[in-house]
């Protein structure tokens, strides 16, 4: 929490998160718009009338004036419903595989350890250095899901990133890549499904 009179945000990875609950789908929009034309919040609407809103962890003054707008509004603070998620990636060189997850993902760097989606809507994937191989086959598999039209594009920048073709067999449907160490990603896309 960061400050004792915010009690519906918590901090999350240098982030401050507020979720809100909203009687109706319309209802939760119209507060969105009262946050965006109050602030430069990130904020995250569903059907079911629930409001996720994110600011920078210093920015305070931001977080109290969304939460007078959801007093104001009647809304329900959910504090407790504040959850993010990150992909951690054990590798042994993380320079070579950091690229590859870049294009793979579309990501880009935020920092030393991280890389995340420039619009803040996938999870962060983050890098930990290790000392020896695991002996499994591989520590991870993700599926990136993007248009079809898109995916090719998308094989090859990960392919000029240091990635390997696993197969193809299933192109259209999926591409299953590898990073320099093995960690596999599959190119998805709604084609070919059965």
């Amino acid at each position: 929490m960061p400050d004792p009179g915010l009690p519906e945000w918590r901090l999350l990875l240098n982030h401050l998160h507020a979720t809100f609950r909203a009687p109706s789908f319309a209802e939760a929009a119209a507060f969105v718009q009262r946050v965006a034309d109050a602030t430069d919040a990130d904020a995250d609407v569903r059907r079911s009338g629930v409001v996720r809103v994110t600011v920078p962890r210093h920015d305070v003054e931001s977080s109290a004036t969304i939460s007078a707008l959801a007093a104001e509004a009647n809304l329900v603070a959910e504090p407790l419903a504040a959850t993010t998620v990150e992909v951690g990636i054990d590798a042994m060189d993380i320079a070579s595989v950091r690229p590859f997850w870049k294009a793979v993902l579309g990501y880009v760097d935020d920092d030393q350890a991280s890389i995340v989606d420039p619009e803040r809507i996938g999870p962060p994937f983050w890098f930990q250095q290790m000392d020896e191989p695991r002996p499994q086959r591989d520590r991870l598999h993700i599926d990136v899901t993007v248009p079809d039209d898109e995916a090719e594009a998308r094989v090859q920048a990960a392919l000029a990133a240091g990635g390997t073709l696993v197969t193809d067999r299933w192109k259209r449907s999926f591409w299953v890549l590898a990073d320099p160490e093995g960690n596999e990603a599959c190119v998805c896309t709604w084609q070919d499904r059965d």
